[in-house]
């Protein structure tokens, strides 16, 4: 990609080992952890069991570190780990977007690493300016369209343009409920300031073809059956779902590649990422199992499990993603997406983007 193949390509998840799993009631409705061993790494996961537990499995046996955990959204997990403190037994916080590891790290929940090795492994935009979190997979937020109705081209440019009319009962989008886009808009604050996005949100508003939906596939289903033509997604979600059903008429689009300012900034990233627990016992191989994550092995495994980029410059795309096309990144901190994050959610609710 433009600068990206090594960076989406900046570069465009993860995984307990334990000695049995099963649903944990009491801490939360559908939360589940790995049984700790004595000594084991404990890591709290808002990646699902699935994208996490092959790599913890393969950490554990290349270094004998046994590694437990437990999986929960994002909001209750940062709630956790304030209301346990210094007693927590967490020793690494993994997480998905920038704003929720922005969160985290305002909050006091995590602890600045000194790492090398992750300095080497992750660029600077896609960490914290403290080096308390650091990216470990990146994902392209971007335009899918119907490639049976839609004319690339011709029709499609940036984010903002979206709001025009020509795409008025046209457009489908996720719900603004999703840190997703509440990050998208975040960096559009950043970009060219609240006036400017707030009459492009109204815009997105006025052009939806029915309400939002709960998740990105949906609106990639939504299009490929002609209830709108097009939406913004993450990459990943579409990965996912054309290699199911390859068949569907559905492409992206890079937007916000050409021209000057806001407009030629380039594709909004955004990240899924971890850091090491202030409150952390064993800090030393909580650091490790993180550059762990960051070295060439295990980004390889992060994105075969999910479609998502690898942080690692080193670590080239798969076949499948290289063939969505080179795009230019937008260079934007990604801790932007939280310091300005309630500023978009008041933002999305004042132009009625529920």
């Amino acid at each position: 990609m433009r600068n990206l193949l090594p960076v989406f390509m900046v570069s465009l998840l993860l995984a307990g080992c334990g000695q049995s799993e099963a649903p944990v009631t009491a801490a939360g409705e559908g939360q589940q952890a790995a049984v700790a061993e004595e000594g084991a790494l404990v890591v709290y996961s808002a990646r699902k069991e699935h994208l996490i537990k092959p790599l913890f499995d393969l950490f554990t046996e290349q270094t004998g570190i046994a590694v437990s955990y437990i999986t929960d959204s994002a909001g209750p997990l940062l709630a956790r780990l304030q209301a346990e403190g210094e007693n927590t037994p967490a020793d690494m916080l993994i997480t998905v977007d920038a704003g929720n590891l922005w969160q985290a790290q305002k909050v006091g929940v995590l602890s600045p690493v000194n790492s090398p090795v992750l300095t080497a492994n992750v660029p600077v935009h896609l960490r914290d300016p403290s080096d308390s979190w650091f990216a470990l997979t990146i994902r392209a937020r971007t335009i899918v369209y119907a490639s049976d109705r839609v004319n690339p081209a011709q029709d499609l440019s940036s984010y903002e343009a979206l709001a025009e009319p020509q795409w008025r009962g046209r457009l489908c989008l996720r719900t603004s409920k999703k840190v997703y886009n509440q990050s998208l808009v975040a960096t559009m604050i950043a970009a060219q300031g609240g006036p400017a996005t707030e009459a492009i949100v109204s815009g997105w508003v006025a052009n939806l073809a029915m309400d939002p939906f709960a998740n990105d596939t949906k609106v990639m289903e939504a299009i490929a059956a002609g209830q709108c033509d097009v939406g913004i997604v993450n990459t990943y979600y579409y990965g996912r779902l054309i290699k199911k059903q390859p068949q569907l008429a559905l492409a992206l689009f890079w937007p916000n590649q050409i021209g000057e300012g806001a407009v030629g900034r380039g594709t909004h990233v955004n990240i899924s990422g971890a850091g090491v627990t202030a409150h952390s016992r064993q800090k030393a191989r909580a650091q490790q199992l993180l550059e762990w994550l960051s070295a060439e092995q295990a980004q390889v495994m992060l994105m075969e499990l999910n479609r998502e980029a690898a942080v690692n410059p080193r670590v080239a795309p798969l076949p499948d993603m290289l063939a969505w096309g080179d795009f230019k990144a937008d260079a934007v901190a990604v801790s932007e997406a939280g310091r300005l994050q309630v500023a978009a959610v008041k933002l999305m609710d004042r132009a009625g983007y529920r």
